[in-house]
């Protein structure tokens, strides 16, 4: 079992997180301290001061008050954390293997309606019934998904944390709270000798009536609810594996730096870059280089282009696997695919064989960026979408432009920086040519299968209609 020398609770509003805290201080040699990194007080409501660190210097260092904590209190000591506090101190936390993740949930629709009623009446504690304040929370769709999505990120973020440092955490659901068998097994579980002989009765349940007696419009929640994918059914499973951001591959030239696609209009941009600023163009940057760029070059723009992905993986079937230049993946497609290609650099016998190779190549493709086969995911034909998150790995572009509307976007980039842009580049007719001397449905069909997370992210319709 793991040794704690500390614990975060990893909560929200009305999860039942005072409730719990309440607990937890009432085993001897555990402290608690309260939201220590809430943004409008430290610990608790207009508590500005603890350990001798101020909100400023807190805000301005917040690892201070951390060691302080750890410093300063004796036994086990932790506090709660929610989704809104100071972000910068919870990978301090989440990275920490001696600090104790006690991670308490609970039902979306019960704590958003708890919530809605304490804003009504003001009341975000209850210790005596006789003060109990009522009043019926008033449901917002818009306002509810904003907050099941605020909360259903937070416990991604947790979860990824956890599983990529090999760590675990205790779970507790809001109802689990009032199980004194539960509380204890927590409290073995932190390393405490002591056991509770039953739940704390400082703090009474606020609102123990059904959801629908709380909510004043309970029939538009209801409605609002089924609309929710709520086993996310709708999702495009995704395992493609995650790329690097491919910063040798970025081209610079007066302020504008492109980042570009594989097997995307790449040469069309740099010609225009060097028609921008003649002899001027940067490649073949470093991280160091590229961020001497940056410094050196204020204001700048980055950027991509996106094409669409039929035309994106015919142009990296012809250019990278029936020229051979990737000769092991072509090796792959053949024998995986059975696709019957001409020796390497020679054309098609006619266009029924070209465009059954293509398919063969889509099907291959869609196997690719689903992880199904043993070759690496080349970037010529990786999904748009991985290559953009690739990018923000270091640094998202500032604007994705589109094939189609070339023209227009690198226009209005160099109007940003004050350029005169240059004539645009022509559009790849040479690619576009060759798709459509073997376009049909099927193979419409089989890339938006292949590529079913770029056609919805990014909202591409069919190449032709």
């Amino acid at each position: 079992m793991p040794v704690f020398t500390s614990f975060v609770m990893l909560a929200g509003m009305r999860t039942g997180s005072n409730f719990l805290e309440a607990n937890l201080n009432a085993l001897p040699g555990v402290a608690c301290l309260g939201e220590v990194f809430n943004p409008h007080f430290i610990g608790k409501k207009d508590q500005t001061e603890l350990f001798g660190v101020d909100l400023e210097q807190r805000d301005q260092n917040p690892a201070l008050l951390l060691r302080r904590i750890r410093a300063k209190t004796p036994g086990l000591s932790g506090f709660r954390y929610f989704h809104d506090h100071d972000a910068r101190i919870l990978p301090l936390l989440l990275d920490d293997p001696a600090c104790a993740k006690i991670v308490l949930t609970r039902n979306p629709a019960e704590s958003y309606v708890s919530w809605k009623i304490a804003q009504a009446t003001g009341q975000w504690k209850l210790t005596n019934v006789k003060n109990l304040r009522q009043a019926k929370a008033q449901f917002d769709p818009a306002e509810f998904e904003r907050y099941l999505t605020a909360a259903q990120d937070f416990q991604l973020q947790i979860l990824r944390a956890l599983q990529t440092s090999g760590q675990t955490a205790f779970y507790l659901d809001y109802e689990d709270i009032g199980d004194v068998a539960v509380l204890n097994g927590l409290a073995g579980w932190l390393g405490v000798e002591a056991r509770l002989e039953a739940v704390d009765g400082t703090l009474k349940k606020q609102n123990p009536e059904e959801l629908g007696t709380k909510v004043a419009n309970f029939d538009q929640m209801e409605t609002a609810l089924t609309r929710l994918d709520r086993f996310n059914l709708s999702r495009t499973p995704n395992f493609e594996p995650r790329r690097p951001p491919a910063i040798p591959s970025y081209v610079a030239a007066s302020g504008l730096l492109f980042m570009p696609v594989r097997s995307g209009p790449s040469a069309a941009v740099r010609d225009w870059l060097e028609k921008l600023h003649p002899g001027e163009v940067i490649e073949e940057f470093t991280q160091k280089s590229l961020r001497q760029w940056k410094r050196a070059n204020c204001p700048h723009r980055s950027f991509t282009v996106l094409r669409h992905p039929l035309l994106r993986a015919h142009a990296a079937f012809r250019e990278m696997i029936v020229s051979g230049r990737l000769a092991d993946q072509r090796a792959s497609l053949i024998r995986l695919q059975k696709a019957d290609l001409p020796p390497p650099g020679l054309p098609f016998a006619d266009a029924d064989q070209h465009r059954q190779a293509f398919l063969a190549f889509l099907r291959f493709a869609r196997l690719s960026v689903a992880g199904q086969t043993g070759p690496r995911v080349d970037p010529h034909w990786a999904s748009q979408t991985a290559v953009l998150q690739g990018f923000a790995g270091f640094q998202p572009p500032d604007v994705i432009l589109r094939e189609d509307r070339l023209a227009d976007g690198l226009a209005y980039l160099a109007a940003e920086l004050g350029l005169t842009a240059p004539s645009a580049p022509r559009a790849d007719s040479a690619a576009e040519t060759a798709l459509s001397e073997i376009w049909d449905a099927s193979l419409e069909e089989a890339a938006e299968e292949a590529y079913a997370r770029d056609y919805l992210g990014f909202g591409f319709g069919r190449w032709r209609d």
